[in-house]
């Protein structure tokens, strides 16, 4: 198997994972729809993003022929495989109350434990480390700059509009109040 194939490869389970969490997502809207918080033009470009992210660095690789460096796809798989780490624990740690959406929990179920014990968004912070580090595998350099980019604009949309509603709830002031949203101590 080429390089050029495994690449494509994981970029298609990776596409499989995504499909998934929107499969479950909506499954869990269901049970809350009163929950959903309003997020007009900013929910699409995230699924872009997502798709972006499968789609461009397969082009990019592609078609701008990047080669296989193995000291780059060495660095870049340490921070996806610390990332995915990651993903398991948060998601693990919040359990059914993770959702791609933005969906303002019970006040009861505030989660303090895990990942959140630190920071206000791991979550966040996967996404971040596997954008940038997810096309690198393969030298496509392009797509994570461009997409890095794109993400750091949609975050900080999607941050503020998410910590406007969960402030609405005195239990997550509350727990957060401290905290950063995605670095301790920093960020």
């Amino acid at each position: 198997m080429t390089s050029q194939a495994a690449f494509l490869g994981l970029l298609g389970l990776i596409a499989l994972v995504r499909l998934g969490e929107v499969i479950v997502s909506r499954r869990r809207l269901r049970e809350r729809p009163e929950a959903l918080v309003a997020e007009p033009g900013l929910f699409p470009l995230m699924v872009l993003l997502h798709v972006g992210l499968i789609g461009l660095p397969a082009w990019e690789v592609i078609g701008l022929e990047r080669p296989f460096r193995w000291p780059l796809a060495v660095g870049a798989g340490a921070v996806l495989g610390l990332a995915t780490l990651l993903r398991v624990w948060t998601l693990r740690t919040i359990g059914r109350a993770w959702n791609v959406r933005v969906v303002v929990p019970e006040e009861a179920t505030i989660v303090t434990t895990g990942p959140y014990r630190w920071i206000r968004h791991p979550n966040y912070l996967v996404v971040v480390l596997e954008i940038a580090s997810l096309p690198l595998l393969h030298g496509a350099w392009i797509s994570a700059l461009g997409l890095s980019l794109l993400n750091a604009a949609v975050l900080t949309r999607r941050i503020r509009t998410e910590e406007a509603a969960l402030s609405e709830l005195p239990a997550w002031r509350e727990a957060m109040a401290g905290k950063k949203r995605l670095i301790p101590g920093l960020l």
